[in-house]
Formats: structure tokens, C-alpha cells, sequence
């Protein structure tokens, strides 16, 4: 008598547990994709002083082609969580045929995915670290669920042919990191987030924060500016900061030191120069800088332009301290 082999349980769990993990990436995405969409900050700690994952959101990693980079990832994650259970929807005893022809496309499907997924994954771990030097959860999180789907597809699936996986690695990888280069070409990554403004203001902060009151402001205004936060001023308009915030020193380095002394800005930090965190609170505030006008909430920095368009101005726009990437 002879004994049939058992299927190993990876083999008849791997489908699942892809999809499993895949729908955790798309939650993961999905919920960054709706914070970025409504202009909201995405919950995320971070210490003082340091950047954390609203940073990564509105640097220029985080858009393509006009878009949040995370709605591409939910869309990414809802294609892994179909390839994997698409199989799993026709009965083997109802449609045999159809059943294996979904299991083997899908199977390279997910592989394809798998790979490509982990490769770009890979490049924003890069970026992550060597150029946006923040800390985020969820960016993490992404990497590590993109690296299981892959490992999953590899072991829980009796490939015939080895050499299938790595072809395919080859050839997915290359277009995926030739791709990838090619749609951040334009980003200046000696300069990571910092903001390229006109001339030689430097809007990245060099050293250690004053305690209380943050970086030296060192761009001087224009007329534009000094217009703009006058403007800015008569209408109510408020800008929420940290003082120990460096995107905050950002938007304080495009208005300039003397059209900054003009904006009505509230710390929310305790330890601040006349800090008031109750108002921060009352504004449901989550990330800094964040400017209230007309009523309205625009968290992170903000072009001069932007804010010339949201608040109605119409003075003079000749700014002289502009962003090159940030819109």
C-alpha cells in the first residue's frame, strides 16, 4: 500500500495569509491616502525635534504624478489580496481547468507583485534614511508586509522551476528600480526635503534649536512677503507651530525675518515663548505647522503662493523665497 505525500500547510495556507497581510497593507495605505486627501496629519509620534511621518507624507517622495504615493500602494495591496484569493472562488470540483489556470497566473501575478513591491519598498527604506531621515511607522510597516508577501509567494508555492523565480526577479526588479529612478529624477536628492528656495537661503535649520524659541531665522523679505503676512494678519488668519518643529522653520525661512514678525503664530508646545496649547486643542491641531484661515485647516508647509490663492490676497507676488519641489 502506498502512502500519499501530505501537502505541506504552507502550501494550502499561503494564499490566505498572503491576502491577509496584503489587506493590512492596503488598511495601512489606505488610511495615509485619506489623511493626505483631506489634509489631515496622520497619527504618528515623534520626538522632539525629530521628523516623523506627516514629513515623509508632504516631502516629495510621498506624491507621483499629482498623487499620494499611498493611494498607488492601496491599489497595490487590493491587486495582491484579488491574485490571491481570485483562485479560491471557482470549486476544483465545479471547474477544474479554470481553477488551474487562475492558480498558476496568479501565482506569477503575486510573484511579479511581490518583487516589485519589495524593490520600491527597498528605495523608500533608502530615501527614509539617508535623505528624509524621519521615522515612519508606517512606511515600515509597508516594507516588512511587501517583504513577507514575497517570501510567502516563494515558499508556499511548489515551483517546478527555480529558475522561473529568479528570471523573474531579474527582469521585474530592473524595471521596477529603472522605473522608480526615473518618476524621483526630479526631486534634488543632495538636498532630501529642504525646500529650494531662489538665491542662497538655506530653509533646512543648521544646529540645535533655541529651547523655547527654535532656529535664527536667516532669509530676509521682499515686499511680496512682508504683503502677504499683513494680508495674512488682517483677515484672522493663524499659523500653529512648535518651537521646535523644523518644518516650521521652513515656513518661517520663505516669509523672512521681517514679514515673520508680521504673522499672528501660535506655539503649542508648553515649553514655548508665550505658548498657548489650550487654542492648539480647541483648533484640533495634529501636526505643525498647521494655518487656520477662513476657517479652515492647511496642515504642513505651505507655498507663499498657496497661501496668497486660500486667503484671497491680492498684493504683489514677486516672492523672493520660493519652494522648487514643494507645492
Amino acid at each position: 500500500m502506498i502512502r500519499r505525500r501530505s501537502t505541506p500547510w504552507i502550501y494550502k495556507w499561503s494564499r490566505i495569509l498572503i491576502a491577509a497581510i496584503a489587506s493590512l497593507g492596503a488598511l495601512n495605505t489606505g488610511y495615509l491616502t485619506i489623511e493626505k486627501l483631506t489634509g489631515r496629519s496622520a497619527a504618528c509620534v515623534a520626538q522632539a525635534g525629530a521628523k516623523g511621518c506627516n514629513d515623509v507624507l508632504s516631502s516629495p517622495w510621498g506624491t507621483v504624478f499629482g498623487q499620494p504615493l499611498a493611494l498607488f500602494g492601496f491599489l497595490a495591496y487590493t491587486g495582491m489580496v484579488i491574485f490571491a484569493l481570485a483562485p479560491l472562488a471557482v470549486k476544483p470540483e465545479e471547474n477544474k481547468e479554470l481553477r488551474k489556470k487562475l492558480e498558476n497566473w496568479t501565482w506569477l501575478l503575486l510573484l511579479a507583485g511581490g518583487i516589485a513591491m519589495s524593490v520600491f519598498s527597498s528605495y523608500l527604506m533608502y530615501v527614509l534614511a539617508s535623505q528624509i531621515k524621519a521615522f515612519c511607522p508606517y512606511c515600515i510597516a509597508s516594507a516588512l508586509f511587501s517583504l513577507s508577501m514575497l517570501v510567502l509567494t516563494i515558499v508556499g508555492h511548489p515551483w517546478e522551476d527555480i529558475g522561473q523565480i529568479f528570471f523573474t526577479a531579474i527582469i521585474v526588479g530592473m524595471v521596477t528600480l529603472i522605473g522608480t529612478l526615473g518618476i524621483y529624477s526630479g526631486i534634488n536628492k543632495t538636498e532630501g526635503t529642504t525646500l529650494a528656495p531662489a538665491g542662497d537661503v538655506s530653509l533646512e535649520p543648521k544646529g540645535q534649536p533655541k529651547p523655547g524659541i527654535g532656529w535664527e531665522i536667516t532669509s530676509t523679505s521682499g515686499e511680496a512677503e512682508i504683503e502677504l503676512a499683513k494680508h495674512l494678519t488682517k483677515i484672522g488668519a493663524k499659523e500653529y507651530i512648535a518651537w521646535w518643529c523644523p518644518h516650521c522653520h521652513e515656513q518661517k525661512q520663505l516669509f523672512g525675518k521681517e514679514a515673520y514678525k508680521e504673522i499672528n503664530h501660535i506655539d503649542c508646545d508648553p515649553q514655548g515663548k508665550d505658548a498657548k496649547p489650550d487654542l492648539c486643542v480647541a483648533a484640533g491641531i495634529k501636526g505643525y505647522p498647521t494655518w487656520q484661515i477662513n476657517g479652515k485647516l492647511y496642515p504642513n508647509v505651505q507655498s507663499l503662493e498657496k497661501l496668497s490663492q486660500v486667503s484671497g490676497y491680492q498684493g504683489p507676488r514677486n516672492f523672493k523665497n520660493f519652494p522648487g519641489v514643494f507645492k
